[in-house]
């Protein structure tokens, strides 16, 4: 009995704590964010016509010349005999290549997204990050001077002047934070939903 006295002050201790860390806490805190930051807090998803296309965290998997290319994604997945395939932007998983600055491989890998770059956006310098992937592989932008250099080939391709492009880029972009914290970039879905709406003349 003088056992349970002293373990009931401690014992009681982990309730109330258990009670206000795990269940007050967390329903306050839901509440705030719902309330001061709703956008954040659901996901930062994107809608169009009252559908989810996306959310401005993850990445997609955009080809073709009428669309702004995302970062290259390194995620690899398994089919169904086991063979590892390329499942760029699955947001099911993240990671990145984890090969080392001295890897062959790598280098082979980076040579030839140069090229490929350099014949769908002309030649010239390529931006690091239009042939280099991300830790994540799910990056959602890209920076803004590998969207000012596509933006020729998708305006030729979508039949739009260039400067139309252009404005869409500098109107998507986001600048560093305080002007001194990050780089400018751009977000590629909203980018693309942008480009979508613009009606070719």
């Amino acid at each position: 009995m003088s056992m349970f006295r002293e373990l009931r002050p401690a014992l009681s201790l982990v309730a109330l704590f258990t009670f206000l860390t795990g269940f007050v806490l967390p329903v306050i805190f839901t509440e705030a964010a719902q309330i001061a930051l709703p956008f954040q807090a659901n996901g930062s998803l994107i809608t169009q016509k009252g559908q989810v296309v996306g959310s401005a965290l993850i990445g997609q998997n955009f080809s073709g010349p009428t669309w702004f290319a995302p970062r290259p994604s390194a995620l690899m997945g398994t089919d169904a005999k086991g063979n590892a395939i390329p499942t760029p932007y699955d947001a099911s998983e993240s990671g990145g290549s984890n090969a080392a600055a001295s890897s062959a491989s790598l280098a082979a890998t980076i040579t030839a997204r140069i090229t490929a770059y350099q014949k769908a956006y002309g030649p010239g310098d390529v931006p690091p990050d239009a042939v280099t992937s991300s830790a994540s592989g799910l990056d959602p932008d890209i920076s803004l001077a590998n969207a000012l250099r596509q933006a020729s080939a998708v305006a030729a391709a979508r039949h739009l002047p260039t400067g139309t492009v252009i404005d869409l880029i500098n109107r998507t972009a986001t600048q560093p934070l305080f002007g001194i914290i990050g780089t400018p970039r751009v977000n590629v879905l909203k980018l693309n939903l942008a480009l979508a709406a613009t009606p070719s003349p």
